[in-house]
Order: C-alpha cells, then structure tokens, then sequence
C-alpha cells in the first residue's frame, strides 16, 4: 500500500499480517478520492477539511486525505497491533501534528460527544460482518459533530444491505470488486 497523491506520494503505508484487519485497496482509495476531487459530494475542498476515520486501521484513507492537505484527521482504532503500525505510518510521514488517535470502543456514544470538532468527512469502514452500522450512525448524530454538509462515507461489501437510520440520505454508491461504498448524507 502507498499514498497516492500528494505531498507524500508514492511513500509506502505499513500493512498488518494478520487477517483481523482489512486495509482499502489502493484503486478503492484513488476511485474515493476522485469523486471527492470531481464531484459536489464534500462540500468544501479537501485542504479545508477536517475528517474523522472510524475503523481506520493502518490509517490508508485518513493518511491519504492529510498527503492532499486535510487540515486534521481524528483516527478511532482500538486493535492494539493494528494500533501500532497506525501510530508507525504516522510517524514515518510527519503527519503527527494533523493527528490524533483514539483508542477507545467506538460504540460507546459518549467518546464523539467528547470531540471538539466538526467534521466536514467521516470515513466508516468497519469489519464486513460487523451488523452494528445503525448505531454507530445514530451515535455521531447524537454528539452534535455533525453538520448538514457532513459527508458520511462507507465502505462495505458489495452484497450487504443496510438498514440506514430514515434521515441518512444516499447521494451515490460504487462498486469495486467486493467492495461497495457509500456517500450519504444526514438530513436535519
């Protein structure tokens, strides 16, 4: 795996050995991004923007996104080795003052109350199997860090079907391989 585009382009990302955990591939990774550059999906440009990376793994998206110029990216990863090479990857580019990590189970509602901040990008990409989307989802609403230009976006597998709380809009879905995502909306 590596960073794509800019400033830290063609630098490579750390990946784990085990199977616990599932990085984006890189052409899922460009393809995102590409829509965000070439669409009116996120509302304000990348370097303007602060992201929250849920599940993030090894970092590949919200690393990514900091390489184009995202102002702050908040990762939430509680696998410890996973953990590891998240904090490696962040080091091994200097990406530390655009960072910060939490460790912390993301289900409990109570840590995005805690953040200070208001997201213009949330990237979930939890396990494939991992049926507790709708929570996570109501979860961020309730804590207020969420606007209505918030763009939500989800990676899952191509054959899952979500039951989406009624207020999350779906302004586009893309199919690569196994994976599918999601770019969705809340409606306040």
């Amino acid at each position: 795996m590596r960073i794509i585009a800019g400033k830290a382009k063609g630098k490579k990302i750390l990946t784990p050995i085990d199977k616990k955990t599932r990085p984006l591939k890189d052409i899922v990774k460009e393809s995102i991004f590409n829509i965000l550059k070439h669409s009116n999906l996120l509302k304000s440009k990348i370097d303007q923007c602060i992201i929250l990376d849920l599940f993030s793994g090894v970092g590949s998206f919200g690393l990514e996104a900091i390489s184009r110029g995202a102002k702050k990216v908040i990762f939430f990863e509680n696998y410890k080795p996973t953990i590891e090479l998240l904090i490696k990857n962040i080091n091994s580019l200097k990406f530390n003052k655009q960072t910060e990590i939490n460790k912390n189970n993301i289900y409990e509602d109570s840590y995005f109350k805690k953040l200070n901040y208001k997201f213009d990008l949330v990237f979930l990409d939890p396990p494939f199997k991992d049926d507790n989307l709708k929570l996570l989802l109501e979860n961020l609403v309730k804590s207020k860090t969420l606007n209505a230009n918030t763009l939500i976006i989800i990676h899952r597998h191509k054959k899952t079907n979500e039951n989406f709380n009624k207020n999350f809009k779906i302004a586009r879905e893309e199919i690569y391989g196994a994976s599918k995502i999601i770019f969705g909306f809340f409606i306040f």
